[in-house]
């Protein structure tokens, strides 16, 4: 499922076609997708102009003048695709019509915006923008990572005496929203913690240190335009680069990348998702 950086990476193709364009007209080709989509949601989507758009966690809001805002999430396999428009001196022509596009918004720029999604566990829905923060998917979301509401004395206090491991404190959504196995994988190998580490077991200045490494980890993969596995493209189409650099996700039997360790990436199971980590480096 796509991350954090897959997500603002998505958010950031769609902004510069779709911010200030007036949705010409909404086709909404089936009743649902993970959840059923929102009464009449083709005829409040048409006629509307965008007014901008955001990221909250791993959801993209697509404010509209009618005071109300989209909410699209990519699910396992959601693309955001766009077509008829030029970058450069290249056109991307519009594709023919394909069988899981669910969602197509055509713009009055003649740019079409297409939510496609082959295992259907995408979702949108439409939620007045004020009332955002009580929306059921939002509500109980932690700060966003890249924020200054989340700081080192926000996560000691989080942390301090839980009992759950370190890999599944930082995967819960109510202590920090948007971060994902990779990432998590990847913060707890540069910070060296083992992911096994009980969350409140760990020293108040270690868990200070997973501050800024989350939020390098999480930049850097931004700037790489997301990580490509399966599913995952860019809203352009085209892939992400940020697993070349992986250093521990999905290299289980490699050899560690840190100079002068000896040993091989490992992975055990966690909560029915795989941990990678380094058994000598990270304890």
């Amino acid at each position: 499922m796509p991350e954090l950086p897959e997500v603002e990476t998505v958010r950031r193709g769609l902004a510069p076609v779709m911010e200030g364009a007036v949705i010409a007209q909404a086709d909404v080709n089936r009743p649902d997708l993970r959840w059923p989509f929102p009464e009449n949601m083709s005829e409040r989507l048409t006629g509307r102009r965008v007014l901008g758009l955001r990221r909250r966690s791993k959801y993209i809001l697509v404010d509209l003048d009618s005071q109300e805002s989209l909410l699209i999430h990519l699910g396992m396999s959601g693309r955001m695709l766009i077509s008829g428009h030029t970058v450069g001196d290249f056109h991307h022509e519009h594709p023919a019509p394909a069988k899981h596009d669910h969602v197509v918004l055509h713009l009055d720029s003649g740019v079409r915006i297409t939510f496609n999604d082959a295992r259907r566990f995408g979702a949108m829905d439409l939620m007045q923008t004020d009332a955002q923060d009580d929306h059921w998917l939002i509500r109980d979301l932690g700060p966003e990572p890249l924020s200054n509401g989340f700081n080192d004395s926000y996560l000691v206090e989080r942390l301090s005496n839980r009992n759950t491991p370190i890999k599944s404190a930082l995967l819960d959504q109510r202590i920090v929203s948007g971060l994902g196995n990779i990432y998590v994988c990847e913060v707890l190998f540069r910070a060296g913690i083992h992911p096994k580490r009980k969350a409140g077991q760990i020293a108040a200045m270690r868990v200070a240190g997973l501050v800024p490494i989350i939020r390098a980890v999480l930049e850097e993969a931004i700037a790489a335009g997301g990580s490509s596995l399966k599913d995952y493209r860019q809203a352009d189409g085209e892939l992400g680069y940020f697993q070349h650099g992986f250093q521990v996700y999905d290299r289980e039997s490699e050899r560690c990348v840190n100079p002068g360790c000896t040993k091989h990436i490992a992975r055990i199971v966690q909560s029915g998702r795989s941990s990678f980590f380094c058994p000598q480096c990270q304890r």
